[in-house]
């Protein structure tokens, strides 16, 4: 029998707790997750790795979630999908997400059944 790797999510996200239960509740459906509380590692991490998914916070220190995805796209050419999570729905910030080809947009507090259901749509799970 083939044993099925799991899908590897980087969670890009500064406040701990909302950090900690995406990766609980992502963890419980099977999915890897890798945290990453600023920009710098997340951007060191998707340089160094290979994610099926990236989670990433509008608001992080050191580079924001859009800058992030700019970096993922455009120096490193990857066509990673990606879900913006923010506390604000900002109708700027999702028209700059929409542009940089993002797959969704989750808005804090997040319901972990619907976050679920948008995360398994993508990945095709």
């Amino acid at each position: 029998m083939a044993l099925l790797m799991k899908k590897r999510i980087l969670i890009c996200e500064d406040n701990k707790m909302a950090l900690k239960t995406l990766s609980a509740v992502l963890e419980r459906e099977g999915y890897a997750t890798d945290p990453a509380l600023d920009g710098n590692v997340a951007m060191e991490l998707i340089q160094n790795n290979t994610f099926d998914l990236v989670i990433a916070d509008i608001h992080l220190p050191f580079h924001s979630g859009l800058e992030i995805v700019r970096y993922l796209r455009t120096d490193l050419k990857k066509d990673t999908p990606v879900i913006i999570i923010t506390a604000f729905s900002d109708p700027q910030v999702q028209e700059q997400a929409g542009e940089l080809g993002i797959q969704g947009y989750i808005v804090k507090p997040f319901n972990p059944a619907e976050t679920i259901k948008q995360i398994d749509v993508i990945l095709k799970r």
